[in-house]
């Protein structure tokens, strides 16, 4: 893979706004969120081969808007200058941006190419589907577990729970009644969001491990790095995945103090699926198993973030089916869920279509 192809072709950039309202308002560390708002960018060769990315910024996770787009008016005179090195050299510090434009490098490459995106990342076999988990918001035992049921139904082996909100015995009482609900065979997470102390994640721990509970996700603060490995060295019966803590420490020193089993990768985070592919690639040597998801992104970088997964050998379920999370889209969605599964798109590039509203 090499999306900066730095031939002599001209390439035009563009990119327009847009605000998506979310279906509930979603809780960040800077406060309540009702829509996610962020730039379209749109890449054409000479040959009017397209290409398409999206920058979608978080507060917490990525810059600023009005960073991101200050990045993206960058592009085009880099481009004109150097070519997509350079491009991609001038919004290298701003996540969201770096993740649209090498999404549109890659698009337009594999779209040049008449081949599927996860092949063009991964040069792989052929992948119909990838698995992907059911997230189940706060709510009380009773909507817990029937939101777990009716997941299980439409075909899902794997629920993630979101804790944090309510206190610790609450949550675990709605832990242990979606597991009555679901019984053996459905795989349970639960993602605390960096909402416990150290004593709650132990108490947490002992009945996580009797309720079978495959992963806990960020019980810890981010900055608890030596925490979460503690846990994990005191718990072994349930994995401790990293999310914020893998951006504020990064994998080097994940490893050194052993704290955490998996690492969730966000594309947009981590500037891009080119850059987490790499990461997913090393973690995996390490023996830290990677698990994609999105942050709640428009359809352009959510079928991405699917075509990634698509890319990584033996991938668990991921946190994919998000779409639902919004009211309105960019355009219309090429990925299909089926029974648990994300059905990857095979037409070349993204796969997606009719986003920029003049096509």
């Amino acid at each position: 893979m090499d999306a900066t192809d730095d031939s002599d072709d001209t390439l035009q950039f563009s990119y327009r706004p847009f605000s998506l309202a979310l279906e509930k308002p979603l809780e960040t560390a800077a406060g309540p969120i009702d829509a996610r708002e962020g730039f379209l960018v749109r890449l054409v060769d000479s040959n009017g081969v397209v290409g398409y990315g999206e920058a979608a910024p978080l507060a917490g996770w990525t810059e600023s808007l009005a960073d991101c787009e200050a990045a993206l008016e960058r592009v085009q005179p880099a481009l004109d200058k150097g070519g997509p090195s350079a491009a991609l050299e001038a919004v290298d510090k701003r996540v969201a941006a770096r993740h649209a434009l090498s999404l549109a490098f890659s698009d337009l490459q594999a779209s040049r190419q008449a081949t599927p995106l996860y092949r063009y990342l991964g040069n792989g076999p052929m992948i119909g589907r990838v698995p992907v988990n059911a997230t189940i918001g706060d709510g009380s035992p009773a909507d817990t577990s029937a939101a777990a049921r009716h997941a299980s139904d439409r075909g899902f082996s794997c629920c993630k729970l979101k804790v944090g909100l309510r206190s610790l015995e609450a949550d675990l009482e709605r832990i242990r009644e979606t597991r009555a609900a679901v019984g053996e065979e459905m795989a349970l997470r639960v993602d605390a969001n960096e909402a416990w102390t150290y004593e709650e994640a132990e108490r947490a721990l002992e009945t996580l491990d009797d309720l079978d509970v495959a992963v806990l996700e960020q019980p810890l603060p981010a900055g608890a790095l030596e925490g979460h490995a503690d846990l994990r060295a005191q718990h072994s019966g349930v994995d401790i995945a990293l999310d914020e803590g893998l951006l504020e420490h990064g994998i080097d020193n994940i490893c050194e103090v052993g704290a955490a089993d998996a690492v969730v990768l966000k594309p947009m985070a981590l500037g891009g699926i080119d850059v987490a592919r790499k990461v997913a690639a090393w973690v995996t040597e390490l023996g830290i198993t990677p698990i994609i998801t999105t942050t709640i992104d428009g359809v352009v970088a959510r079928t991405g973030a699917v075509h990634l997964a698509a890319a990584i050998p033996n991938i668990p379920p991921c946190g994919l089916a998000t779409a639902d999370l919004l009211a309105e889209d960019l355009g219309r969605d090429p990925v299909l869920l089926e029974k648990g599964a994300a059905v990857v798109p095979q037409a070349k590039g993204l796969g997606v279509e009719g986003v920029w509203g003049d096509e």
